[in-house]
């Protein structure tokens, strides 16, 4: 089967698709902007790259959500509560873990179907 990767560069893509998977490279908000902001900001790339995937929220199988600081968690979910489709909610993880760039306090990974 053939993969095809959304928008490549050297070292990622931001998506990567195979046999009706879409794999999502880590998304981030705007850097050195507040918890909710870098939230919604990460989740409107993912809204984004999955559309242009082919796909959409709706499909999503799992979300991986690492967090440069746990204490953000209940911040970030209130952002992720509105924007998740509560009809089908993926399998989803969140820990934390020291980000590349200390400008990022939220990364997130995402693996959706297409239809």
């Amino acid at each position: 089967m053939e993969i095809s990767r959304l928008e490549p560069d050297l070292r990622w893509c931001e998506t990567a698709t195979h046999d009706g998977v879409v794999h999502v490279a880590g998304q981030v908000g705007p850097a050195g902007t507040d918890i909710v902001t870098q939230t919604r900001g990460a989740l409107a790339e993912i809204d984004r790259v999955l559309a242009l995937s082919g796909t959409d929220k709706s499909r999503l199988l799992s979300v991986t959500i690492w967090l440069a600081d746990i204490a953000d968690f209940d911040a970030m979910n209130s952002v992720w509560d509105a924007w998740v489709d509560p009809a089908n909610p993926p399998a989803r993880a969140t820990g934390q873990i020291p980000l590349a760039d200390p400008a990022y306090t939220i990364e997130i990974t995402a693996v959706a179907a297409l239809p």
